[in-house]
């Protein structure tokens, strides 16, 4: 009866005992774009209000089952609030970004188990089946946002984890068949038939320098399946971070093929060629200032430091690895210190994304399977 007594309630007959607490960890993007833009103080629920948060979820969750994104689902909303997102549900589409959609179904999914409200299967049902729905004709990935109001928004999107974090989900529908056993065979058919063809999209859609694979870049044309330009300073180009999401992505295979272990062999050695060695990145203070989406009271530089490992690049040029800068404008830059402040300060063009991956994850994982190169 925990659950029960955490939700003040009893648990209906048909929730499942010991299911637990749903995590937050999924809508950590979400939240961070919206405290950007509307602070941090505002009153959420407790994580262990899994009723109430899943309650906001199925407010946001428009009519054909996506949902808008950068909201978080703790939130506790006032009168006014609640009477604009169910204005908003008469409204059709969502987005992908900022790892979306795919976590809300999978929330709810839990919210179910747990509480054994139909309205939290249903809400689920209804996301898994606009997600079905948006798969790309041709390769098979996802776009970022429909209907489309940026020209990126069509593409095949492997930023934010868009296509990889889908495809993950997808997988636990099928595999997950406690949690998800409200999905009927013929439905888990169609999810494993979209898993099979997102699989074989990303093998398709890794970058090849000559006969060498490489990693992946945040967005593709549908149709030339090339790499693409996502927002204006997204330029085409292999993207760091995403590709660890897509080896990490890659290697939760089950009995993974030949195939897919040259894949993820072939992003690590290219994650390694690229670390960028002898410099890091120095946040220092600066004067307060508010930008459009964010504020900031500190600044960025890109300082030498012959000791300093374990640094990469947001983007790399497809032929020449060498590193892909850029303003609002599109305008290509050669030196960090060249981006805007509130480029430098409102995106991460340096991280240690690939550091876990390199250290740990892929040795662990190695050591499993061989590559049939």
């Amino acid at each position: 009866m925990f659950y029960g007594l955490l939700l003040g309630a009893v648990m209906p007959a048909c929730a499942q005992q010991g299911t637990e607490t749903p995590s937050l960890a999924g809508f950590e993007d979400a939240i961070h774009h919206w405290r950007n833009v509307h602070g941090d103080t505002y009153p959420r629920h407790a994580p262990e209000q899994v009723a109430q948060i899943a309650d906001n979820i199925l407010r946001y969750q428009r009519m054909d089952g996506g949902w808008i994104e950068n909201q978080d689902p703790a939130r506790i909303l006032d009168d006014a609030e609640k009477a604009r997102f169910d204005a908003e549900t008469r409204k059709s589409g969502g987005s992908f970004d900022n790892r979306n959609i795919y976590t809300q179904l999978d929330y709810l999914a839990t919210a179910y188990a747990i509480t054994g409200d139909a309205r939290y299967r249903d809400g689920s049902l209804k996301g898994l089946a606009f997600t079905l729905e948006q798969q790309i004709p041709g390769c098979g990935g996802w776009p970022h946002t429909v209907p489309a109001t940026q020209t990126y928004h069509p593409h095949i999107t492997i930023a934010d984890d868009v296509t990889a974090g889908v495809l993950g989900t997808l997988r636990k529908v099928v595999s997950d068949t406690r949690r998800y056993a409200f999905v009927d065979a013929a439905l888990r058919a169609r999810v494993q038939s979209a898993i099979d063809k997102g699989d074989a999209c990303l093998l398709t859609l890794q970058v090849r320098q000559g006969r060498t694979l490489a990693g992946w870049a945040g967005q593709y044309d549908a149709r030339t399946l090339l790499p693409a330009q996502g927002r204006k300073f997204e330029l085409p180009s292999i993207a760091g971070q995403e590709t660890v999401g897509v080896v990490r992505y890659l290697m939760s295979i089950p009995d993974p093929s030949p195939a897919v272990v040259a894949a993820v062999d072939g992003a690590v050695d290219w994650l390694r060629r690229v670390e960028i060695t002898g410099w890091r990145i120095e946040t220092f203070e600066a004067p307060a200032e508010q930008f459009q989406y964010h504020s900031s009271a500190k600044d960025r530089r890109l300082v030498a430091d012959p000791s300093a490992t374990g640094l990469w690049a947001r983007f790399y040029d497809v032929k020449d690895n060498s590193v892909v800068l850029a303003t609002r404008e599109s305008q290509r830059v050669a030196r960090y210190e060249d981006i805007p402040r509130e480029r430098r300060t409102g995106y991460e063009w340096y991280g240690s994304w690939p550091k876990r991956l390199l250290s740990k994850e892929y040795p662990q994982w190695k050591s499993q399977h061989t590559s049939s190169k």
